[in-house]
């Protein structure tokens, strides 16, 4: 399988806009100007983690779950495309894998098209992943996010403390090739619009690259 979309992780800390800046990605990308089609799929991996019972235990300390994160692969595989096109203009490009995608409808499961949003990114087969996208936050604005979410103190303590040290984009640069991350602000006003609007013209620059635009 050969996919025509990009698949895009949306990762962050819990409270720096993940599942907000996914939901506005998906609903706002359409192929073209003329398109009415949304083709983007947001997968919070929270939901069907609990949804789908890929979980080994709840963890009450941290109101968490110990994900089974096989199960969470094989579940989501058949959607990802498997495979990215190469671009046009690359020593590897090969003309049938651009036919087969080509051939993916805007309703294809196989299509790719993923934004994955989850706090975690490092469990993403790198064949999957054509663009990470790390969100960052102030940490004393993410501290007010969390206790407005309720969180137990040191739940909070534990976030804040892993946003301060780049946790979560350590973890991306340790998976994926620098080329594919992108860090992105999160805490002020029109910050998700402007982020949104640079992922999609970054999705556009990828399907043109790939004679798919």
């Amino acid at each position: 399988m050969v996919r025509s979309y990009p698949n895009i992780v949306i990762t962050g800390t819990p409270g720096t806009g993940k599942s907000t800046h996914s939901s506005l990605l998906v609903s706002t990308y359409t192929p073209s100007s003329s398109s009415s089609s949304h083709p983007l799929r947001q997968i919070d991996v929270g939901v069907v983690v609990k949804k789908e019972g890929f979980y080994t235990e709840y963890l009450e300390e941290w109101q968490s779950y110990e994900v089974n994160e096989d199960q969470l692969l094989d579940h989501l595989e058949p959607f990802t495309g498997t495979k990215a096109p190469e671009p046009v203009d690359s020593d590897d490009f090969d003309p049938q894998e651009l036919a087969l995608a080509k051939e993916q409808g805007e309703e294809a499961e196989e299509r790719g098209g993923l934004v994955l949003d989850w706090h975690t990114c490092d469990v993403w087969p790198e064949r999957w992943v054509d663009l990470v996208v790390v969100l960052r936050c102030d940490h004393g604005v993410l501290w007010q996010r969390l206790e407005k979410r309720g969180y137990p103190l040191k739940k909070i303590q534990e976030n804040n403390e892993a946003e301060i040290m780049g946790v979560v984009a350590d973890d991306a640069r340790e998976s994926y090739p620098a080329e594919a991350i992108v860090e992105l602000n999160s805490q002020e006003s029109g910050d998700v619009e402007e982020n949104v609007e640079r992922i999609i013209q970054w999705i556009h620059a990828w399907r043109q690259a790939r004679g798919l635009e």
